[in-house]
């Protein structure tokens, strides 16, 4: 049995806005962030972020930002470190969820994710039929160098949620459940900004 093998197709597709209903997330933690916006600015290039995945903490009235993501209304729709001649710029020190790709944590509730398979991802789309039974072992063997980058990602990702809940354990944050969609946009322009860290994850 030939087991199928991942190769990048370089067609630039993770890196770009992608026409229909869904919204291309490239996630950033905030160090990853920092790093691109250095990087940015040294090369002069237009390198702009929103927030993705926030929190509101009540107790204290701020915004917990865990990751952000690369706004891609730019004039190419993508990534502005992606160009057609080299690929990715910062190859050698790209975020997580580039390194994973693609692979990628899909959001099971606010507070549990899952490695799952990005279907907009030309490769995925032309071994569909391969791919949609795929059990982990198989992915391990098709993705043998992402898979165990999108498991450092998802570690990570445990460590930022595990962290919260501590917080909230120890009575230092409270995280609205039940916020109304108005009284939580009413916080993300009024409330302060922190960002919740955790350290590099092992290998």
């Amino acid at each position: 049995m030939i087991i199928l093998k991942y190769i990048c197709q370089k067609c630039g597709t993770c890196c770009h806005e992608i026409p229909g209903e869904s919204v291309k997330r490239i996630p950033l933690y905030p160090d990853e962030a920092n790093i691109l916006i250095d990087i940015a600015k040294k090369r002069n290039v237009d390198f702009k972020i929103i927030e993705d995945l926030v929190f509101p903490d009540i107790k204290n009235q701020k915004i917990l930002v865990v990751t952000y993501r690369i706004r891609l209304d730019n004039e190419t729709k993508g990534c502005p470190f992606y160009n057609k001649e080299n690929g990715c710029t910062v190859h050698e020190i790209k975020p997580f969820a580039c390194q994973a790709y693609p692979l990628a944590l899909k959001r099971v509730d606010a507070f549990t994710f899952q490695i799952d398979i990005d279907p907009l991802c030309n490769f995925v789309i032309a071994n569909y039929d391969e791919l949609k039974n795929a059990d982990i072992n198989m992915l391990q063997e098709i993705f043998k160098d992402e898979y165990p980058k999108a498991e450092k990602f998802f570690r990570k990702n445990k460590k930022l949620m595990f962290k919260i809940r501590k917080l909230e354990a120890e009575n230092k944050i409270k995280i609205s459940r039940q916020i109304s969609i108005e009284d939580f946009n009413k916080a993300l322009k009024e409330w302060e900004r922190e960002e919740i860290k955790v350290g590099k994850s092992k290998d």
